[in-house]
């Protein structure tokens, strides 16, 4: 009988995967079964049902407090990638970097795996990445002769990238329960002043390993035209005409974006919350100075939106240097509080613009769905979660990863195998709220950096969308490739991104410090 209690925790989450594979949904799965077993083990005498009844202030706890307010990034993350992929910046990008790399050999895959890192760093939405390029591109490369599965996988793979390169929601996810669980491992250890680990940490953690992969898919774009030339032609250089207006006018309202966001929170001017609302404020200035035909003077109205989008940039990398305790000081006010009535100002013209077009309205519901699905899930997850606990699963998890061979390396190994396999049923979601939290304290309490499990989880988390069957950048590729371009070949091209993703993940195992020497430099 004592068997058969220990087995419980294993029990509910094979359950718990059997009706997730059968397409129940997430939220109300997690939630249903952990009642089930609530109930079967107040029957069974293993679970005291007083532990329901504080259910309800660990949900305000996980999502109201003012401590977990890092998770209000991410409506506002949501928000700035479906603004932006309103506003035309990813086809503006494609057409001129496209321009740039398209007279060599396998310049179209580079120019895809660029753009796909730039709109990584301004949106991290993968969805909106990999179905805008897959509409823009995909065609494009197909009619120069580029083989399918290889042009199909550049795509799924650089749409991906959002998941890795900061601001990604995945690490601000990520961040929310590693800080959880990082905090109950000390606490398990007897530390009751503990350490903390940011979502500004995870950010800085993941640039290094985000841009060496983003220098590998190069380079291996760069192998694939050297093997088989034939799959990855050049274009005839008096095709292209190459403007550098052009290319400066996509390239740097996106990189303006980006030095806000990510410049801002490694810079330590902001924390990730306030970094995603400057975020959201830049991407809706970018969307309303681009959607010019919504007002009766574009030309007039372009104007304050750059300047109030050039004086709000300057406002926020001002903080901190002006000292305002000097004589000057009521004059830097001043200047500010002019800036901000700009800025102001250019914000309801933007908002005006959008809203007359629907954008808007689109841009809201978007944001308000797929928010809404994340916090569902985090409810549902914590229910799942709690009564894992309680039946004894974080013991048994404990025990199972502290007896593998290996020690700390052979736990983590096993971990991440775990997770790899998930990943090809399992969205990145639910993996987040349902796996994390059980296996972070055990191997946290081993002595793993929080920072460096972060990356890692991050990175093995991103492999999950190039996976089948249930890869989800798979599944928007598919959704808007060309009917010559089959399932099978946009599965045999995104295979080898998948074998790059493991090995990159297999090189931070091997090398922590790729992963924990930048959030040292600035933060220590």
């Amino acid at each position: 009988m004592a068997v058969f209690y220990e087995i419980l925790p294993f029990a509910m989450f094979a359950l718990a995967f059997a009706a997730l594979l059968r397409g129940y949904p997430v939220a109300f799965t997690l939630a249903g079964v952990g009642i089930a077993f609530a109930i079967l083990g107040v029957a069974l005498d293993v679970f005291d049902p007083i532990h329901l009844r504080a259910f309800p202030q660990r949900i305000y706890g996980n999502i109201m407090e003012m401590d977990k307010a890092i998770l209000v990034a991410v409506p506002l993350f949501v928000f700035m990638g479906v603004m932006l992929e309103k506003s035309r910046v990813a086809e503006e990008l494609l057409e001129a970097m496209g321009a740039l790399f398209g007279t060599m050999r396998g310049g179209l895959g580079i120019s895809v795996v660029v753009v796909g890192a730039l709109l990584a760093a301004s949106t991290g939405i993968v969805g909106a990445t990999v179905v805008t390029m897959g509409l823009l591109s995909l065609p494009t490369m197909l009619r120069r002769g580029y083989d399918p599965a290889l042009a199909s996988g550049s795509i799924a793979a650089a749409g991906t990238l959002g998941q890795i390169i900061p601001p990604s929601i995945v690490l601000v996810l990520l961040g929310d329960q590693l800080s959880s669980a990082y905090a109950e491992a000390q606490r398990a250890q007897g530390i009751f002043s503990p350490d903390v680990v940011s979502v500004g940490d995870l950010f800085a953690g993941a640039l290094i390993p985000g841009v060496l992969l983003v220098l590998v898919y190069v380079g291996y774009q760069l192998v694939m035209a050297h093997l088989k030339p034939e799959g990855s032609p050049a274009i005839a250089r008096g095709e292209l005409k190459l403007s550098w207006r052009a290319l400066l006018s996509a390239l740097i309202p996106p990189l303006l974006l980006i030095v806000a966001v990510l410049g801002s929170i490694l810079s330590g001017l902001a924390t990730p919350t306030e970094a995603a609302a400057v975020g959201a404020l830049g991407a809706t200035l970018l969307a309303g100075f681009r959607n010019a035909g919504a007002a009766t003077n574009p030309g007039y109205g372009r104007s304050i939106i750059a300047l109030g989008g050039a004086g709000l940039l300057l406002l926020i990398f001002s903080t901190g240097v002006i000292d305002l305790k000097t004589a000057d000081a009521g004059l830097a006010l001043g200047a500010a509080y002019a800036v901000c009535a700009l800025a102001g100002l250019a914000t309801l013209l933007a908002l005006w613009r959008l809203k007359r077009t629907g954008v808007l309205d689109e841009v809201m519901t978007a944001t308000a769905r797929i928010s809404s699905m994340v916090f569902v899930i985090l409810i549902g997850a914590s229910l799942f979660s709690l009564v894992f606990r309680e039946l004894g699963g974080d013991e048994s998890v404990e025990h199972l990863l502290t007896s593998m061979p290996g020690g700390v390396f052979g736990a983590l190994a096993a971990v991440m195998i775990v997770m790899f396999l998930l990943g090809f049923f399992l969205d990145f979601i639910e993996i987040t709220f349902v796996v994390v939290p059980i296996v972070a304290p055990v191997l946290l309490m081993m002595g793993v950096d929080p920072v460096w499990l972060g990356v890692l989880m991050a990175m093995n988390l991103q492999t999950s969308f190039l996976t089948p069957p249930f890869g989800f950048a798979l599944f928007y590729l598919r959704g808007v490739a060309p009917e010559q371009v089959t399932t099978g070949a946009i599965y045999r091209g995104a295979m080898p991104f998948v074998f790059i993703q493991l090995a990159a993940i297999v090189v931070i195992i091997l090398m922590p410090w790729l992963a924990t020497a930048l959030p040292g430099l600035l933060y220590d």
